[in-house]
């Protein structure tokens, strides 16, 4: 039951994100980091920079997790786990608030839909997963299947996104 109420709990923040987004006007402007010529290309960027911090936590997960025949897991793995995962949420946040502020949640064509979708899921997946880290006695598969989606859910909002950008404007900062 406390894993239903959760996952509830996720949906009700990924539908309040897509309601906020699809009715909220854009205003084609949000987030502009020093250093970067638009908005888009910081968003790309720091989205990049969340993924390489995600695929971090993937393979720590699995050394956590005894998935990967290494032997002893190092003590400061479980450590660099937690701290890369707040890095990227973190890292997450300017390129959201430029997503649902400046852009809104669209669906001019499937990918700009999609995209839309799996960004607005994003945070209700890592809701859930957050909340569940604090229940105790959950059966162990839980929290590696919710980080697991969570993992799948951030990649697809970056390949529609950071990827397709760098794909048609260059590798532009």
């Amino acid at each position: 039951m406390a894993v239903l109420v959760t996952v509830l709990i996720g949906a009700l923040v990924a539908v309040a994100l897509g309601a906020f987004g699809a009715l909220h006007e854009p205003r084609f402007f949000a987030v502009n980091v020093a250093g970067f010529s638009s908005g888009t290309a910081a968003k790309a960027w720091l989205a990049t920079l969340v993924v390489t911090l995600a695929l971090f936590q993937l393979g720590s997960a699995f050394a956590m997790y005894r998935l990967i025949p290494r032997g002893r897991v190092p003590s400061w793995m479980t450590t660099a786990h937690v701290w890369s995962g707040r890095m990227a949420v973190l890292l997450s946040i300017p390129v959201t608030v430029h997503c649902l502020y400046a852009l809104g949640f669209q669906h001019s064509n499937t990918r700009v839909l999609f995209h839309s979708l799996f960004g607005c899921l994003f945070y209700g997946v890592f809701v859930t997963k957050m909340l569940l880290l604090t229940r105790k006695g959950l059966p162990g598969w839980v929290i590696p299947i919710a980080g697991g989606l969570l993992f799948f859910v951030l990649v697809y909002v970056w390949l529609t996104s950071a990827l397709w950008f760098f794909l048609t404007s260059g590798l532009t900062f």
